[in-house]
């Protein structure tokens, strides 16, 4: 039997730094990224095309598609929008093997590349439990680690990548056996990866806030630039939830790429 390929799949809004550093974390270990860009944002609103192709990409590898039509969802309902540009990246997986697998996960959450090696799912679906780091590499956020993160299946097992991410969750698995409306044919993976989440600037996490499906978090309270750049000067919160984050050292459990190219991220490392 031929071996399994590997699919790194991900929807788009415009962080290209986010997929240059997935890319050159993963490029040895998955044999393609399929990245789907949407001509509208999760709100309906029109948008131009953010994705840039870099010299260094292996087009063989990189598959980038666009969706040009609008989403059409009434009241532009952004969880629906969601899921509509998830699916239509699921159809962009066709030209994948049944026993293929199907890796998704939001564009800051990077499977950790040792784990891909020799990969083989014992269960449905399994899912990645990622250290999640805020604002910066190595600021730490111990209130939501282990992140739920990277989702994968099968592509015969994969009816819905918003199924996937939305209703595989590892509380299924503490539901007693009478509960079949709760997929429980799921496999854990400690150590799992990175979510760096916001590692971007004030103007650029304001524009995210104004524009995902969250939202209750578009207002100025949360999205004016001044108050990020304080949050991030304070290690706080976006969301005022009370949480503090660490600053940690940046050892061999972060991404090899990360530690050889200090120099360059040294912006995103806080010494």
């Amino acid at each position: 039997m031929p071996k399994s390929k590997l699919a790194d799949c991900i929807t788009f809004f415009d962080d290209n730094f986010m997929f240059d550093l997935r890319y050159n974390i993963l490029k040895d270990f998955v044999d393609y990224f399929i990245i789907c860009e949407s001509k509208y944002n999760h709100k309906g609103i029109e948008k131009k095309k953010n994705f840039i192709w870099k010299k260094n990409f292996d087009k063989n590898k990189v598959k980038y598609f666009f969706i040009e039509k609008p989403f059409k969802e009434k009241n532009n309902d952004p969880w629906k929008n969601q899921a509509k540009q998830r699916q239509f990246l699921l159809e962009c997986t066709d030209f994948l093997d049944k026993e293929d697998y199907i890796f998704f996960s939001d564009p800051d959450e990077i499977p950790d590349p040792n784990l891909l090696a020799n990969f083989d799912l014992k269960t449905k679906y399994g899912i990645f439990l990622q250290k999640c780091f805020n604002f910066k590499f190595n600021l730490f956020n111990p209130y939501e680690t282990p992140w739920e993160g990277t989702r994968v299946a099968k592509k015969k097992n994969l009816k819905s990548i918003d199924f996937m991410r939305q209703k595989i969750k590892s509380k299924n698995l503490k539901y007693k056996f009478f509960r079949f409306d709760k997929e429980k044919s799921i496999e854990l993976f400690n150590n799992g990866g990175w979510h760096f989440n916001n590692i971007l600037s004030p103007t650029e996490i304001s524009t995210k806030l104004k524009t995902f499906a969250h939202t209750e978090f578009s207002s100025d309270n949360f999205s004016k630039e001044e108050i990020i750049k304080a949050k991030i000067d304070s290690y706080s919160d976006l969301f005022e939830r009370g949480h503090k984050y660490v600053k940690v050292n940046l050892d061999n459990s972060f991404p090899y790429f990360i530690i050889k190219n200090k120099e360059k991220f040294s912006d995103w490392i806080i010494d």
